[in-house]
This record gives structure tokens, C-alpha cells and sequence, in this order.
């Protein structure tokens, strides 16, 4: 069977590193199937929450002749792992970033083997960049993707220690070396997006003073990575 996945998730496969994954809200299995068709793991866990996809992962895994290779496993979050499978590295992806914080958050005892972490929130990766510090976490790599009109950030993550400034907690440290065309047209956005709401406070009779400045100093934040842009 020909696995045909998106870009997104072939630029997620080429920071897996290590060789026994668990792919958390694993959406039909495509990560750890092409992984295992490329030979970059030994082992993986399928894990999903949800009914239909998980029953999905298990087809495509049987489809794929890698039910030696790939174990489908309904829970929620890690929950899906325990410490005896000895798993080196999590993947979780397409999800909001402070949905994968708290997945981390809620399961962080299963992240005693220090596996490396490689992440892609759709939106909010500045929590996420928070909660990888607190849980020990260091960010060692990110990357910035557009497709289909879409915008993907991905964070990879190291067991280690992490001092960030404020602009790197909220642009990302690596992005903003990178500073490729998505990201640029993830902040031009970002300014219209700001506009538009602090047009809509004004209008508002409960206009947040505190919500008014937030929204300032993001905008300023921006202004001053994008300046040469």
C-alpha cells in the first residue's frame, strides 16, 4: 500500500532521531507507518483516543504489513505508553499547543526515560514552549512550514535545562534565526489578526484596558521582529 502523507508530517519525521516512538493522537497511524517504511524506527505505539481513527491506525498498520512493528492502543494522552515500553521518542502533532502542554502536564511521569520530544502545535506554541522548561525540557531545534494555506510550527525537544527571553517564549529562538517566508507570513497575519480585535474593543462598551495592552505589546513584539519584512 502507498502511504501518500503530507509535508507537514514528512518535515516532522526528519527530527525523529532514536527508534521506539509513541505517536499520541496518532490520526490513522501515517507518522509511524512512514517511519517504519523508511527505517528510522524499530517500534512504535499508535496511540488515539478517538473510536474511528484508532480503528483506522489499526488498518493501515495491517495494510501496511507492520502489525509487528506498530501497536495501535486506544487511551488518552500517554496514558497510551507505560515506562516498560522503553520509548525514546514522543510525537505529538496537529493539535493546539496548550492541548499538548497539558497532555505532557497530566502524563509527565511517563517522561522518566527522558525521550526526546518532537511537537507540532497548530496554535498557542508559546505555552508549549513554557511548559517544555518547566517540565525540564530544552528546546533544541524548531521549524516553520506553510501548507495549504495553513501555518505549522515545530518544536523539538531535548531532557535539559532552558533560559528563554520574553521574544523567544513567544517567536521561538530557532525561528527567529530562521525568519523563512511562513514565518513572516504568520506575524503579517498576526498584525491584521491584532487590528482587527482592537477595532473590535474600541467598539465594544466593555473594552479590557488589560486586554487593550496585551494586545499593544504583542503588536509592538512584532513590529520589531518584522521590521527588515
Amino acid at each position: 500500500m502507498i502511504l501518500n502523507i503530507n509535508n507537514r508530517l514528512k518535515k516532522v519525521a526528519t527530527f525523529v532521531k532514536n527508534r521506539r516512538l509513541a505517536d499520541i493522537g496518532s490520526d490513522h497511524a501515517y507518522l509511524p507507518i512512514y517511519l517504519a517504511k523508511e527505517g528510522k524506527i524499530d517500534f512504535a505505539i499508535a496511540g488515539e483516543v478517538v473510536e474511528g481513527p484508532y480503528k483506522s491506525s489499526i488498518q493501515n498498520v495491517k495494510d501496511n504489513n507492520l502489525v509487528d512493528l506498530i501497536e495501535c492502543r486506544k487511551a488518552s494522552g500517554l496514558d497510551a505508553i507505560s515506562l516498560d515500553d522503553d520509548i525514546d521518542v514522543i510525537t505529538i502533532c496537529g493539535m493546539g499547543g496548550k492541548l499538548i502542554a497539558d497532555i505532557l502536564e497530566s502524563g509527565k511521569d511517563k517522561l522518566a526515560n527522558k525521550p526526546q520530544l518532537v511537537l507540532q502545535p497548530n496554535v498557542a506554541a508559546n505555552l508549549l514552549r513554557i511548559k517544555l522548561r518547566d517540565l525540564g525540557y530544552k528546546i533544541v531545534a524548531e521549524d516553520i512550514i506553510e501548507e495549504e494555506g495553513h501555518i505549522y510550527e515545530i518544536i523539538v525537544a531535548e531532557y535539559g535545562q532552558m533560559i528563554m527571553t520574553e521574544d523567544e517564549v513567544f517567536f521561538g529562538k530557532y525561528l527567529l534565526e530562521i525568519k523563512n517566508k511562513a514565518f513572516v507570513t504568520k506575524y503579517k497575519q498576526e498584525l491584521e489578526k491584532i487590528k482587527y480585535i482592537k477595532n473590535e474593543l474600541k467598539k465594544s462598551r466593555s473594552e479590557s484596558t488589560y486586554k487593550l495592552e496585551e494586545l499593544n505589546k504583542q503588536e509592538k513584539m512584532i513590529r520589531k521582529v518584522l521590521e527588515k519584512y
